[in-house]
């Protein structure tokens, strides 16, 4: 079993950094993938970037390219999501997830991914 732990989310304004984190313990060897997830007020849940290992490779929704920057930690075992110039839209609670490959290649689709964390929300606001 594969346990994910967010945190970092809060309140900032439009214009705004937060780093977002996610712990990662378990059963992570082997080829797998890990994203970043979120879902606003009203809304269902939507991929925001993933990544792949080995290869390192990573996928970012249109909305947020050149914005949010999704990273490992291997020594740490913590995935991070870098956000930058923060928009009201973005508001949300962000999940992150994991999945075993091959499963979760080439999607940032909601349904290809197994674990789950329990989410850190993020407000913009004024």
């Amino acid at each position: 079993q594969v346990t994910l732990v967010e945190s970092g989310g809060g309140s900032v304004q439009p214009g705004g950094f937060l780093r977002l984190s996610c712990e990662v313990s378990g059963h992570t060897y082997g080829p797998y993938c890990m994203g970043w997830f979120r879902q606003a007020t009203a809304k269902e849940r939507e991929g925001v970037a993933r990544m792949t290992t080995p290869d390192g490779g990573t996928y970012y929704v249109d909305s947020v390219k050149d914005r949010f920057t999704i990273s490992y930690d291997k020594a740490k075992t913590t995935l991070f999501l870098d956000m930058t110039s923060l928009k009201s839209e973005d508001s949300a609670i962000y999940y992150c997830a994991a999945a075993r490959r091959p499963n979760c290649i080439g999607t940032v689709a909601v349904g290809a991914f197994t674990y789950w964390g329990q989410g850190t929300p993020v407000t913009v606001s004024s």
